[in-house]
């Protein structure tokens, strides 16, 4: 590997994506780095101009003036930050929502056309392969189910929380969302979390059975659940799951440790869960808080043929 191998690169993707002349590419009026920049304070309601500048690594006078346009425009206010007056705090007005949300739609349809042109076949290592370059050249890649974000959020900036309106259809949504980009599942997939938690919302027992979703900076970024199994002194373990962005802080063992110790809380025996040998980051994180493989089977699901595996925990055993 060498420098011009990578200079190489860069130059073949962002041709591909269209960074040369990102505004006719997605038909809006932004460059790149503003597109990124309104993305920023989408995702992230309390941000501080101090703080986006460093996230983004932007000269601060080149930001500034980002950041006028946009307010000129209508797209962001600025105040007082409440962390520290001395700062300036930068807010998305609704208009500048609606132009974040837009750009996004626009961009999802520009990547889901290039996708498009990968046969199915080819799309698992290609989905492989970006995983590797993020992870390599991410400052944290000591785990590789560890993709750090270009946020430089904390664990403990993570709140776990019980689910509010709407969040129930957000667990749906994101699920079929996700498994759909990552690993090409079908609408299939979608019926089945779908069940899953509707059978939750409409019939569960509040002190046997719960839903936890995962809060940073405000909005959402993973759930799982905790439900009854058929087998006696049994719960099961569902539907866990990370955001892209937002893996790196370790949601994913906070989650399943919430679970375990709930599970253990209320006087079951066991706790099971099925998955697929595909998801290789969730296996290692079961395997880390001491589930143990005890059957697996191939099968054709959700378009893809795949090995269900199912995993369990003696919760009467100290790990």
């Amino acid at each position: 590997m060498t420098v011009q191998d990578i200079r190489a690169f860069n130059r073949f993707y962002t041709n591909v994506i269209g960074a040369l002349d990102y505004s006719r590419h997605l038909y809006a009026p932004f460059t790149l780095t503003e597109s990124r920049v309104l993305y920023e304070l989408a995702h992230s309601p309390r941000t501080d101009a101090a703080d986006l500048r460093a996230e983004l690594s932007l000269d601060a006078g080149y930001l500034s003036r980002i950041l006028n346009r946009f307010e000129q425009d209508g797209l962001v206010e600025r105040a007082p930050s409440e962390r520290d007056p001395r700062r300036r705090q930068v807010t998305l007005t609704v208009r500048g929502r609606e132009t974040a949300v837009l750009l996004a739609e626009r961009a999802d349809e520009s990547v889901g056309a290039l996708l498009a042109t990968v046969p199915e076949a080819d799309r698992p290592r290609l989905s492989e392969a970006l995983h590797t370059v993020r992870t390599i050249l991410s400052e944290d890649s000591e785990d590789s189910e560890d993709t750090k974000d270009v946020r430089r959020s904390r664990p403990e900036d993570v709140v776990l929380r019980e689910p509010g309106p709407g969040d129930l259809g957000w667990i749906v949504q994101r699920n079929a969302a996700l498994y759909a980009a990552e690993y090409d599942f079908n609408a299939d997939y979608e019926g089945l979390v779908a069940r899953i938690v509707a059978d939750f919302a409409e019939d569960h027992d509040p002190h046997l059975e719960r839903v936890w979703i995962a809060e940073l900076d405000g909005r959402a970024v993973g759930c799982v659940m905790c439900v009854r199994d058929d087998a006696p002194g049994t719960a099961r373990l569902r539907l866990l799951l990370v955001e892209p962005d937002a893996r790196g802080l370790r949601i994913g063992d906070q989650l399943v440790a919430a679970v375990v110790e709930f599970a253990r809380g209320v006087g079951y025996r066991d706790l099971v869960l099925w998955t697929n040998d595909v998801l290789g980051a969730a296996r290692r994180i079961y395997q880390r808080h001491g589930f143990v493989l005890t059957a697996e089977k191939p099968h054709r699901s959700f378009g893809q043929d795949l090995v269900g595996q199912d995993w369990r925990l003696d919760l009467h055993e100290p790990h």
